[in-house]
Order: structure tokens, then C-alpha cells, then sequence
């Protein structure tokens, strides 16, 4: 197999890299013995070694050789070395400059082998993390809705108008369950894939989650939306902060007691948007926060549902908008997701204005 040759840059800077060292040790030449030069010279091909393939590195070491000998070694200016130590000391250095060179680049060679099968081991891992995880969020939502559909088929002369009803809200709960996995799944994979651009436009945040809280079914739990101030119209990607809160709220459902409740709080803050939502749980685990936002990651001995992808899209979403999510306890129980985006703001009045 052919080595794939390193591109121009990788040779240029190796061949700089030397030439300088040697003009500087050549400048202290009266202070510096040209058993020094060689010592830096070789230090210079261990870095170049580092960072670059391997013919750029032979490259620099075939060169700082013939510059250590020519420049340096007595008589300089000339190629000859008529002391046979030093030429015995020639000799010691182009093999140990080469030989680092060859060494070095092995090493990283086997760094990057280590480093792609814990990658590939570690996709394989997620991989399986994530069939198991939605095997169930999938396949329950779809099983439902099969099961209903046969009831309402097989039995529709026999029930009332109210449990039609019934069942058509649960072919409507599980279909938004069904929705809600499959939109989480696509927003990861476009978020790994750097694919996924904000688009920002005027936002009414008292709206945006006022129809979010519309979209969230929980019966069991108190929603409060206090708007604390007037609030500015905010310069945000509608979808992407919508998505935020929907994951957020969802998240404060499945996590929370039957009966807790849910607070959200919107403030304009120095040039952006503080989205706050809290709860009266039993909050978290110190320990399990900072493992929170990962993917796939599920608290240990939490109720079934849910593929551990929302709050990792909570994250990518707001960073995508360079903003930021923290999650911290509250001091009388619960937890508080506290979401920051900077944003562009003015008032409706304004902006009829323009």
C-alpha cells in the first residue's frame, strides 16, 4: 500500500522549523557548541515528529543532519570531518534523528488505532443503547395504536359514542408519544451531523410557551407560567427554542410525582433570553448531573419510557444558539433547568417602526 504523500504545508513548515532553529543556534554559536546545535536540532524533529506524517519528518531529520555537520561541526562550511569523534558523533545523531523520527510516528500511528477502536467500540455501545431504549418507546406507541385501531374496528357497533372517544385519545396519546421519539431521534442525528444551522427570527416567548404547553398531555401534573415583566420580543430559532422547552417540560413530567408541580419563568437578561423551569420532585442525585445531558443517559431506577435523548437535545440546541443549559436542586426539593440564550431584542412597538 502506497503512503498517501503529506500535503505541501507539513514539508514547508518542517523545513522552516529547522532553518530557524539553526539560524538562531548558528547567531549563539560563540555561546552555544555545536554539541548543543545538535541536541536542539534533534529536539526540533521530535516536535515536527509530533504533528506531521512520516516523509516530512524524514525530511527534517535528513536536514538538520546535513546542516549540524555543515554549519556546525569543525571546519564548517564544509561536508569533510576530519576529527573521528565527531565524525562517530555525526553518525550517532542521523541514525538517533531518523530512528526518532520513524518512532515517533509509529506512536501516534498507534495512538490513532487505539483512538478509532474505542470510537467504533464505543458507536457499537450507543448503537445498542439506542435499539434497546427505543425498541420499547417505539414499539409500545405503535402497539397501542394497532390494538385500539382492531377494538374500534372489530367492536364498533358495540361502543358508546364516549369510549370511541376514549380510544381515539389514546390512538392520539400514543401517536404524540410515536412523534415525539422519532423527532428526538432526527434532531440528535442532525445535531451530530453539524447539519443543523439556527434561523433566528422575532420570538414572543409568553406564546412560544403558551404552545408548548398546549402540546405537553399531563393531566396529573400543575403547569404555572408566571411572566414576571413585560417581555421584549426575542431574536431566536423559533423551532430549535420550542423543541427546548417541549423536551424540558416532557422531562419534568415523566420525572416528576403525580400532582407535583411545573413553574416556568421567562426574564430578558442583558442582551438575552433566561428560560427557567422548576419543579417540586424529589430533584437529583449531585452525582447524576453532570451525566445528564449525555446521550442516552437515563437515571438509574427511573420509570420505563423515555430513550435518554431529550436533554442531550436540550444541550445541543441551546449551544447551537450559543447559549447554554444548567441543571441545579432547589433548596425545598425539586430541580430547576435553567436555560440561557443570547438574543437581539425590541418591543412590538419598535419593530412596526421599521
Amino acid at each position: 500500500m502506497k503512503t498517501p504523500q503529506a500535503p505541501t504545508r507539513q514539508y514547508l513548515i518542517s523545513i522552516a522549523a529547522i532553518l530557524i532553529v539553526s539560524a538562531i543556534c548558528f547567531y549563539f554559536k560563540a555561546e552555544l557548541n555545536y554539541r548543543a546545535a545538535a541536541l536542539a536540532l534533534l529536539l526540533t524533529v521530535s516536535v515536527v515528529a509530533m504533528r506531521f506524517d512520516i516523509l516530512p519528518v524524514l525530511l527534517a531529520a535528513l536536514l538538520s543532519a546535513f546542516i549540524w555537520n555543515y554549519c556546525f561541526i569543525p571546519p564548517i562550511f564544509t561536508l569533510d570531518i576530519s576529527n573521528t569523534e565527531d565524525l562517530l558523533m555525526f553518525l550517532s545523531y542521523f541514525f538517533v534523528a531518523l530512528l526518532n523520527a520513524v518512532l515517533t510516528f509509529k506512536i501516534r500511528q498507534a495512538e490513532t488505532k487505539a483512538r478509532d477502536k474505542e470510537e467504533k467500540e464505543n458507536t457499537i455501545k450507543l448503537y445498542n443503547t439506542l435499539l434497546n431504549s427505543l425498541s420499547h418507546e417505539l414499539r409500545t406507541p405503535i402497539a397501542t395504536i394497532l390494538g385500539t385501531v382492531d377494538t374500534l374496528k372489530d367492536n364498533k357497533d358495540k361502543l358508546s359514542q364516549l369510549q370511541q372517544l376514549d380510544l381515539l385519545n389514546d390512538i392520539d396519546i400514543a401517536g404524540m408519544r410515536l412523534n415525539r421519539q422519532v423527532e428526538n431521534i432526527l434532531n440528535m442525528s442532525r445535531l451530530e451531523s453539524g447539519m443543523l444551522q439556527p434561523k433566528r427570527d422575532w420570538c414572543d416567548m409568553n406564546e412560544l410557551v403558551n404552545n408548548a404547553l398546549q402540546k405537553i398531555d399531563a393531566v396529573q401534573h400543575t403547569f404555572i407560567f408566571k411572566e414576571t415583566e413585560p417581555l421584549p420580543l426575542f431574536k431566536l430559532d423559533l423551532g430549535f427554542t420550542e423543541q427546548i422547552l417541549l423536551n424540558l417540560l416532557h422531562n419534568a413530567v415523566h420525572y416528576t410525582p403525580a400532582g407535583s408541580q411545573v413553574e416556568i419563568i421567562v426574564r430578558h437578561e442583558s442582551e438575552a433570553c433566561r428560560i427557567s423551569i422548576s419543579d417540586n420532585g424529589n430533584g437529583i442525585p449531585e452525582s447524576e448531573i453532570p451525566l445528564l445531558f449525555d446521550k442516552f443517559y437515563r437515571l438509574p431506577h427511573s420509570k420505563t419510557g423515555g430513550s435518554g435523548l431529550g436533554l442531550s437535545i436540550v444541550k445541543g440546541f441551546a449551544e447551537a444558539q450559543n447559549g447554554s443549559v444548567h441543571l441545579s436542586n432547589n433548596e425545598k426539593g425539586g430541580a430547576t433547568f435553567t436555560v440561557l440564550i443570547p438574543a437581539e431584542t425590541t418591543y412590538l412597538n419598535n419593530l412596526k417602526h421599521e
